[in-house]
């Protein structure tokens, strides 16, 4: 279904994680499962090592070639930085997903096998789905569903996970509905879901294998407050 693909992560003070994932994301490339591939690496302005490790990392690969730094100068959002690695993205199909790589991606020829179909341009992976492996924890799942509940009562968008990072665009689609985000963080993923849909473009929800990944920079005591806060200011700037 695809042969050329862009895969974009947005990284902010990962040293604890970036090392392992890049090991990862090499040996994905070295399996050659796909024609034409580049990786874009959005530092996010970084203020640890993360930098210094991925600089390491390029000295030492054979497929230097495939992969691409784009370097923030100060942190912007998570949103912001998959922006600015679609816009800046080349191939026929960009898939945004996250650094710790809590879903592998494999994920990816799993779809390409399984679940892509010719008309569809949008998939979203879902830890929703019935199909989907999951290992995280109860806390975090009900948060999830209190979340979704109120992403459904806000916008109507009747999806049960937006915030899953790993998402799959053909790219004259994913060019369209990051342009401009409102959104310049973590709920910029309901923005895009309300763009796709607003824009008529049907959302495929995937199964996916996923495992939550420690170290991770989410507070799960005071960043859902903070999340609920920027729905209600993007309720405000979509005009509801």
């Amino acid at each position: 279904m695809f042969n050329s693909i862009s895969i974009v992560f947005p990284i902010y003070n990962e040293e604890k994680r970036v090392k392992k994932s890049l090991q990862e994301i090499e040996v994905f490339l070295n399996k050659k499962q796909i024609k034409k591939i580049e990786i874009l690496l959005i530092n996010d302005g970084s203020t640890d090592n993360t930098m210094g490790l991925i600089k390491k990392f390029l000295h030492k690969t054979i497929n230097k070639k495939k992969i691409k730094i784009i370097s923030l100068k100060n942190n912007k959002g998570k949103g912001y930085a998959l922006m600015k690695g679609v816009e800046l993205a080349k191939n026929d199909w960009i898939l945004t997903a996250d650094i710790d790589l809590s879903v592998k991606l494999e994920q990816l020829i799993i779809w390409k096998k399984r679940y892509m179909q010719k008309n569809l341009l949008v998939y979203f992976g879902s830890r929703s789905h019935k199909y989907s492996i999951i290992k995280k924890n109860m806390f975090r799942n009900i948060l999830g569903i209190i979340f979704q509940i109120i992403i459904y009562f806000l916008f109507r968008l009747n999806i049960p996970d937006t915030q899953c990072g790993f998402k799959l665009y053909k790219k004259h689609v994913a060019k369209k509905v990051f342009n401009n985000l409102l959104e310049k963080g973590y709920v910029h993923d309901v923005e895009i879901a309300y763009k796709c849909l607003k824009k008529e473009y049907e959302i495929k929800e995937l199964p996916i294998t996923w495992k939550h990944k420690s170290n991770g920079k989410v507070n799960i005591f005071i960043d859902p407050f903070k999340m609920l806060f920027a729905l209600l200011r993007l309720k405000v700037k979509l005009g509801f």
